[in-house]
């Protein structure tokens, strides 16, 4: 016996995405592929790339690619680095790829997706828009280690700090968890706050 397409449980996870949800989401609510497209057809769902669907209750997010990304990658994806700087609009600099933490168990590539396997602790992610992502101290650390320009980071922290986002002891937290270089550079930065 074929299950019943459960509207109200596929909402509740579109709701928790923004109104957002893959092709999978909708199969564990009981949406065959067929009656996928057939919503798509009759304007109940947008699609909005292969595999990833909208509520047409919801608008369209400014940050739609971020949620793409999340949803190619996997239910422990998060928005990282230099995404999520600019997710937090600290910094000028618009990413050429979308940053994504995932476990290390999904090793899948992704067109337009920088993916990193790092680990991250509960504590290391919130929601921003709708989105999982790096803590703001998380993101600043992570955008140290992987290269990103001094001035980038110094003006992150300045940003972040003026606007309440993160406070000193919990940057020098984070940055003494990785030491020498990274600590170095989030002294330094703080000195300029």
């Amino acid at each position: 016996m074929k299950k019943q397409p459960d509207f109200n449980l596929l909402y509740d996870v579109a709701e928790n995405q923004a109104g957002y949800f893959t092709a999978a989401q909708a199969r564990e609510a009981g949406f065959t592929w067929e009656r996928l497209s057939y919503y798509v057809t009759t304007g109940k769902f947008y699609r909005i790339q292969r595999g990833i669907y909208r509520l047409v209750q919801f608008p369209a997010s400014p940050y739609e690619d971020l949620f793409v990304a999340c949803l190619k990658t996997g239910p422990d994806a998060v928005i990282s680095h230099d995404s999520a700087l600019y997710l937090y609009r600290l910094s000028d600099v618009l990413p050429s790829e979308i940053h994504v933490i995932m476990p290390r168990t999904g090793s899948r590539r992704r067109k337009g997706i920088r993916l990193h396997t790092n680990r991250t602790s509960p504590d290391e992610v919130t929601r921003r828009e709708g989105l999982p992502i790096t803590s703001v101290a998380r993101t600043i650390i992570d955008g140290i280690v992987s290269g990103l320009a001094e001035e980038q980071i110094r003006q992150a922290v300045r940003k972040a700090i003026r606007q309440g986002l993160v406070n000193k002891e919990e940057l020098l937290s984070m940055a003494a968890r990785y030491g020498g270089r990274v600590l170095h550079i989030i002294k330094n930065s703080l000195s300029e706050a």
